[in-house]
């Protein structure tokens, strides 16, 4: 990661150089405020090393490498008696590269089995902390080594998740080796037996601090001979013999603090507990069903006692650990933080409820159980916000992570409660995650920018996220080196690129190449960072200004390549969502043709739509929708085998989702534009399969299922089978009952083209190689769908002012015919010269309802206004459109419709050569 570190620079290189306390990152170089050369090499011994303390070890390492005098503070000792390789992959060779510098090593962070191996390779004899996440693949063996080669351990936590691979065999071994035991940690483990835990009792005497959490099973009447143990904790533990727990361990002569937070303990052991115990403080019994249930339940009688519970005021209950409880506020967590004078009976019980209530709240958020929106709208959130400003690492860590995952309803619609969400911003908890997430420590940077991410799917929070400087604070992280800072800030622009009003500062702050440089750095074996950044690459293409930004950074190049290459499912969705975005400006900038023209673009699209995950296959189809307004595009993609593709695609989502009915639909719309892929649609199924989206329920569906339908109507081939298939009745229904005016047009224009008379020849001869059974009585379709056609336009029309239009030439009244005809969608729909042709033709025709549907269609295409019309009006000065549209307007036996609508034509192709003139 890029780190900048604020500081003064005197004129004199030999003053001192002074360095924040807490550096963040920031947009600011490494520069100082004066204009003159700083000779970095002669920096104070001191400043240097306080510079790398704030360095993770691969960029202490670099660092190291500036010059020998870097080098050599590189190795100090002070430097690297902490390290944390969670983010990091850790083998045994890189142990070993690591190994020298580790001679004074005495706390240590790991993530998973492979780094857990890797520990004993860093000979650190004096390690005296260990503490590892993801331990679900941790062996016995592995435990067992790090423990024999470590005697001089004093703590060992494994979790939060569960350690499912140790058993009974590798705690002893724990005891066994580590006589100087302070504090053991595990999660998850299936057995911890009377022979481990006596075991632990007789060779760790100094075993203060105890936390079996989520286990299957624990042996409860041993724990009663741990006499050593001050602070214990059992939560989430199942199977626990509470009356055996409540005769036992009131015994224990220095328990202080005992947590039996989310078990089914109920009110009588707890009652047993605080009455009998004469050192027990602290009871948290957070989210204990049982204990809730009774109503009866008292804690006010347990004088000296404290019980944390769901139903307790929990800051309240903290401050009456202190003598002076006036000095107090709702803070007491920070208040207590910032006394001047302590105690440290009392902080050694504090420290221990941050560590408790961070990894209990965190659970409880995990399994989000009902009933609990009050708590965490008036405690668990302030709580949480609170144990933010834990001078603790891991319990800021897991407050964050808290935050974001207690917001979350439904992992799979990214649907959180909004409620919760604007509660941590009303607290404050916004500017105290954005201050985390520009902390130095990347722990605490990805569990912020977690939480930022998922709060900001609220629009509210987004806003007061931006509103802070979040969105440059999430762009710099997502240039980090970390994997899971990068990941996680990647996440959180994803979500912030939602909202149109965040696109362009995510731009202005550098996010979109940002995001970019990110595929390229984790091209493989890193999902979760380019599924993001994929997602938020596709929200941004959809803004015009911001889908150039993308281009100009490499986007296309590097969509393409998790199109081709990615065989995550996310990935391949949203780098198909984001070039249909990429693809959809085609009026604007060129970045439709320029994804056609990467190679391999088309080919990786096509091949999506056979996914087996159906968003996958709707983003795709719906890329090749967009890219198939360009005309390369569109016989590439039929080159690349897309109309094969999408015909397979159309016959399969009979039962899809309407987004992906719309897209397969779609993509077909456009690709039939050509005429000869038209015909391949035709000969390929693709009929039936569009007849039967024609008869979809949903709206969108209707739309491209009937622009499909009438591209493919052109061809008298194709207007057969579509017949021959039963999809008459099908444009009918469109024609007659759609919501959407647009679909009803197209449907009406697909019959029309069916029976102008062409088809009649075609079908004398015939096409369809299926059986005879198939065959229509041509005649008896031809009035359905002329009927249905006539009753079409005349929805358009209002008989007063036909009349008043049909009595003059005044503007106003043909104005009026025009307004009431309109249908604004339309005017987007592009014609060719032959289709345009085919209209003119159709004004000669002897039907006068084809008369009047062919003057209304041009109308639709001529409007001033329409994104086309300019290019219609062209294509019908071309074809003489003229001369037969004022013969239309003057023929005694034309309908008046087709006159009306005959002389707006042509008031619209005078208006649009004087337009073209000027």
């Amino acid at each position: 990661m890029n780190r900048r570190v604020r500081q003064k620079v005197a004129k004199k290189s030999k003053e001192k150089v002074g360095l924040p306390s807490n550096p963040e990152i920031g947009d600011a170089g490494l520069c100082p405020d004066s204009n003159e050369d700083v000779d970095w090499t002669s920096l104070p011994d001191d400043t240097v090393i306080q510079l790398f303390s704030c360095l993770n070890y691969r960029d202490r390492a670099s660092l190291s490498s500036a010059c020998k005098t870097w080098r050599v503070l590189g190795l100090s000792s002070c430097l690297w008696t902490s390290l944390d390789l969670r983010a990091h992959k850790c083998d045994p060779g890189m142990a070993v590269s690591l190994a020298s510098r580790c001679v004074n090593l005495q706390k240590i962070r790991f993530r998973g089995a492979e780094s857990a191996d890797a520990i004993i390779h860093l000979q650190a004899r004096n390690l005296r902390e260990i503490s590892g996440d993801y331990c679900r693949k941790i062996t016995d063996a592995t435990l067992s080594m790090i423990v024999a080669r470590h005697e001089a351990l004093e703590t060992l936590q494994l979790g939060p998740d569960f350690c499912e691979k140790v058993s009974s065999d590798a705690i002893k071994a724990v005891a066994f080796c580590c006589p100087k035991l302070k504090k053991l940690r595990l999660s998850g483990l299936r057995d911890v037996s009377a022979d481990v835990i006596n075991a632990l009792a007789k060779h760790c005497p100094n075993l203060i601090d105890i936390g079996f959490l989520d286990c299957l099973k624990v042996d409860e009447a041993a724990l009663g001979n741990v006499v050593s143990v001050i602070f214990l904790s059992v939560a989430g533990t199942s199977n626990m013999k509470w009356g055996v727990v409540s005769h036992l361990w009131h015994k224990l002569p220095k328990l202080i603090g005992l947590d039996v937070s989310r078990t089914d303990i109920g009110p009588s052991a707890v009652s047993r507990l605080l009455s009998l115990s004469p050192s027990l403080k602290v009871l948290c019994a957070l989210n204990c069903p049982v204990l809730e249930a009774d109503n009866t339940f008292s804690v006010n009688k347990y004088k000296g006692k404290l019980l944390l519970a769901l139903f307790t005021d929990i800051f309240k209950g903290l401050a009456s650990l202190f003598a002076d409880t006036t000095k107090m506020g709702k803070n007491v967590l920070l208040e207590w933080r910032n006394l001047k004078t302590k105690d440290k009976n009392v902080d050694e019980i504090m420290t221990w409820l941050e560590w408790i209530l961070s990894h209990t709240l965190l659970r409880t958020a995990e399994s989000n159980p009902q009933g609990l929106d009050v708590f965490w709208l008036k405690l668990g959130a302030p709580v949480l916000l609170s144990l933010m400003q834990s001078s603790q690492e891991e319990v800021q860590e897991r407050a964050a992570t808290g935050l974001a995952t207690f917001v979350v309803i439904d992992d799979e619609n990214a649907s959180i409660d909004c409620g919760r969400a604007e509660a941590v911003m009303r607290d404050g908890g916004i500017r105290l995650l954005l201050n985390l997430a520009k902390s130095w420590r990347e722990g605490l940077q990805s569990e912020a920018a977690k939480a930022v991410a998922n709060l900001s799917v609220n629009a509210n929070v987004a806003k007061a996220v931006a509103e802070e400087g979040g969105i440059e604070i999430l762009a710099g992280l997502a240039r980090s080196m970390n994997r899971l800072v990068a990941e996680e800030a990647a996440g959180g622009l994803w979500n912030l690129s939602v909202g149109e009003e965040h696109k362009g500062a995510i731009a202005e702050a550098g996010g979109v190449k940002a995001l970019v440089d990110l595929i390229f750095k984790w091209s493989s074996g890193s999902d979760g960072v380019l599924e993001r950044a994929a997602g938020a690459l596709a929200n941004l293409a959809a803004d015009d200004k911001c889908s150039m930004e993308v281009a100009l950074a490499g986007g296309v190049h590097a969509l393409v390549m998790l199109a081709r290459n990615c065989k995550s499912e996310g990935v391949q969705e949203q780098a198909a969502r984001a070039l249909a975005n990429l693809a959809a400006h085609g009026d604007s900038n060129s970045n439709n043709a320029a994804v056609g023209q990467e190679a391999g673009a088309l080919e990786a699209l096509v091949q999506l739509t056979r996914s087996l995950h159906e968003g996958v296959r709707q983003e795709a189809a719906g890329a090749l929708w967009n890219l198939s307004f360009d005309d390369r595009n569109r016989e590439a993609i039929a080159a690349a085998g897309g109309v094969e593709a999408l015909v397979a695609l159309a016959q399969s989502c009979a039962n899809a989702s309407p987004g992906l009915q719309e897209r397969a639909a779609g993509a077909l719309w456009g690709l039939s534009v050509s005429e000869a892929n038209s015909i391949a649609i035709g000969q390929e199924g693709g009929v039936a399969p569009l007849i039967a989206l024609a008869r979809s329920e949903a709206e969108d569906v209707h739309e491209t299922a009937a622009g499909a339908l009438w591209n493919l109507a052109f061809n008298p081939g194709n207007a057969l089978r579509i017949v021959e298939e039963g999809g008459v009745p099908a444009l009918v229904d469109l024609c007659s009952s759609s919501v959407s005016k647009m679909a009803r047009f197209m449907a009406a224009l697909a019959l029309a083209y069916m029976f102008d008379g062409r088809m009649d020849e075609f079908a004398l001869i015939g096409t369809s190689t299926e059986s005879t059974s198939k065959r229509v009585n041509l005649d008896g379709a031809r009035r359905m769908a002329l009927k249905h056609i006539e009753a079409f336009v005349l929805t358009f029309t209002n008989p007063q002012a036909f009349a008043t239009a049909a009595a003059s030439s005044v503007p106003a009244a043909l104005a009026q015919v025009t307004e009431r005809a309109r249908i604004q969608e339309a005017g987007h729909l592009r014609c060719s010269g032959a289709e345009i042709g085919r209209f003119v033709a159709m004004l000669r025709n002897p039907s006068s309802i084809l008369k009047a549907c062919a003057a209304f269609a041009l109308l639709q295409f001529t409007i001033p206004g329409g994104r086309h019309a300019l290019h219609h009006a062209s294509l019908m000065q071309s074809a003489g459109a003229a001369r037969v549209l004022r013969a239309a307007a003057a023929a005694a036996t034309a309908p008046l419709e087709a006159k009306i609508f005959a002389r707006i034509v042509l008031r619209n192709l005078e208006y649009h050569h004087l337009e073209s003139s000027i």
